[in-house]
């Protein structure tokens, strides 16, 4: 969850370039954040920690320096203080870290350690820092940060600067780092898209590696024996212009308008993948769709494509829950697993958990080189770029596509399949222009004070209501719940009264009746219904229309609940990038 950069080479402008990376890396989500130099002119390092969001603040005061290391933390252990904020200090001010995750064995390590350590924080990071203090007096610097890691229970990945030979030691074990390749100077960093304004070329840490950074070295051993290993490095496809807002006043708004080029994109070059990967699906005994957050509601979505377009039994799970229900998983099992980041911890778990039982995994993922796609048997690569919002838009929509084409291609018919998903690109389009987002704008300001906005529908229109209520939970901090509008009546129905904002998805298919009949149950209690149809009604209080396109229509459905809370965060003076307590990559449980 934690943003880290690190650079060591030949400039000296090393606190600034490490500045603009950490607010490249601000999606991740942090309460604190701090930067350590070496300066240029002497051998005791400078560091500067804030608390609270980067902001305005500069780096100016900090001595030209060209190795450094910078940290956003979210804060698991201790309080949001300064002291708290990464980079930790040993007793001498002579070895650095930051660190992300959560070291479980602290306390004891803490024990273990001899007394008169000066500890600044209430943090188990820096009882790494004193370990490494300890270790190093007798071992190489790089060998004592092997051992400490190997010392520690949890998972986590740490970055070690040692000024004195203008190296950084670092290790994972869970957690995402990355190493990037320049000329002259090399980097690491916690995600790649704060590598490229630098170099494209970069080699992701796997599980239990250790990387020794020179300014003209990038070495790979393996952190259980010490033994050295063999770096495969990677050529990264993203644009820095992709990482970059542009016009825009947010990433987020700027990711929601990407997203028919994507379609389109996916559309004329992903029939192939679906093709291969349907096979895959069709000769698997059981299949089983798994995601966290957003990447679950793509899961059931991609459920009912599969059991309507393809006659497919495929069975949606939660992450985080999945790995408690893997006993009837066997080598004949398949496991489509659904992530943005390729990071995200429950996600993994549930997957190394499938893969024990001899489970095959097809990832669809979002991040090349990222721990899922490393992880999967097979991949499909979503090729949104970066997003770089918190609440995931681009990425989201790109599985839908993926996952519709391949119940096409399951079905024998994928040319439907990409045909409908370019009638898609087009109606989405449409609700993207600026005519029509103004009519999301007005409905937007008439519910920007609501207290709570709940939002049915049924079959597609299910996980529709599911996505459009957390995005608008996420980003505008208004309660919304989404629900089967069958289950109204099962309960439901009680939280309704006079004025209760109510979304309801109304597409043009077999649940059009079932579901404009709860409408009109909510409306009976009060309710004021606002209805995303194909055609206006009459117990509609405001009315989006969106133009059918089968079973593609959740797809210009889901951007017009995007875009609607997007609105909403803005019409309440918030940042739709960064909502409160969320971070980008789950990596810590």
């Amino acid at each position: 969850m934690c943003g880290i950069i690190g650079y060591t080479g030949n400039r000296t402008d090393a606190a600034s370039l490490i500045f603009d990376g950490l607010k490249t890396l601000e999606y991740r989500g942090y309460d604190s954040w701090g930067i350590a130099v070496k300066p240029k002119s002497g051998v005791q390092v400078v560091v500067k920690k804030r608390t609270g969001k980067i902001g305005n603040a500069t780096v100016d005061d900090l001595p030209a320096s060209s190795f450094g290391l910078g940290h956003t933390r979210w804060a698991t252990h201790g309080g949001v203080t300064q002291r708290n904020a990464h980079p930790h200090l040993d007793c001498s001010g002579k070895i650095v870290l930051v660190h992300n995750g959560i070291i479980e064995n602290y306390e004891e390590l803490r024990r273990l350690l001899r007394p008169g350590h000066r500890f600044r924080s209430q943090t188990d990071t820096e009882v790494a820092v004193h370990l490494i203090e300890e270790l190093s007096e007798t071992l190489p610097f790089r060998e004592a940060v092997r051992r400490a890691f190997l010392r520690f229970t949890g998972l986590n990945a740490l970055i070690v600067m040692h000024p004195q030979s203008q190296t950084f030691v670092a290790a994972r074990n869970g957690s995402p780092l990355v190493a990037g390749f320049g000329k002259n100077e090399n980097l690491i960093a916690s995600d790649a898209p704060a590598l490229l304004p630098h170099t494209k070329t970069v080699y992701f840490l796997e599980d239990n590696d250790l990387v020794e950074i020179g300014k003209d070295r990038i070495e790979v051993f393996s952190a259980s024996s010490g033994k050295p290993k063999i770096v495969r490095t990677r050529r990264l496809t993203w644009d820095v212009k992709q990482a970059e807002k542009g016009k825009f006043p947010h990433f987020m708004l700027k990711e929601i308008a990407e997203q028919p080029a994507l379609l389109i994109d996916i559309a004329r070059s992903g029939l192939s993948q679906a093709k291969i990967n349907a096979r895959r699906i069709d000769r698997a005994h059981d299949t089983y769709l798994l995601g966290c957050g957003s990447a679950a509601y793509a899961g059931i979505a991609g459920a009912y494509f599969f059991s309507t377009i393809a006659g497919r039994q495929i069975n949606p799970a939660i992450g985080s829950e999945f790995a408690y229900l893997t006993d009837f998983l066997t080598s004949r099992s398949l496991v489509i697993a659904l992530s943005q980041s390729g990071e995200t911890m429950d996600t993994l778990e549930a997957v190394k958990a499938a893969k024990a039982k001899g489970a095959k995994i097809l990832a669809v993922v979002n991040v090349l080189g990222s721990t899922l796609y490393r992880e999967a048997d097979f991949k499909i690569l979503i090729g949104a770029g970066p997003e770089k919002a918190v609440a995931t838009t681009k990425a989201f929509t790109g599985k839908l596509a993926y996952l519709l084409l391949l119940a096409y291609s399951l079905a024998g018919k994928p040319k439907i399949g990409r045909s409908l998903l370019l009638k898609a690109a087009r109606v989405s389009q449409h609700v993207l222009t600026d005519r029509y987002t103004a009519k999301i704008r007005l409905i937007a300001g008439k519910l920007k004070n609501a207290e709570h906005i709940y939002v049915i529908g049924r079959g597609l229109s299910y996980p529709t209501s599911l996505e459009t209520a957390l995005k608008i939970k996420e980003i505008s901090y208004i309660h919304a719940e989404g629900f089967a509008a069958g289950e109204l009546k099962h309960g439901v129905i009680a939280l309704i009264e006079k004025g209760t904002p109510c979304l309801i998805f109304l597409p043009d298919d077999e649940t059009y009746g079932a579901n404009l009949a709860g409408a009109m149950e909510m409306k009976a209690r009060g309710g004021k219904i606002i209805g995303i149809s194909h055609r206006n009604h009459e117990i509609f209080a405001d009315f989006l229309p969106v133009e059918d396109v089968g079973k593609a229509t959740i797809i210009p459905n889901i951007i017009v609940g995007q875009r609607l809370a997007y609105e909403l965060a803005v019409l309440r003076g918030l940042d739709p990038d960064m909502p409160r307590n969320l971070a980008k990559s789950v990596t810590v449980k």
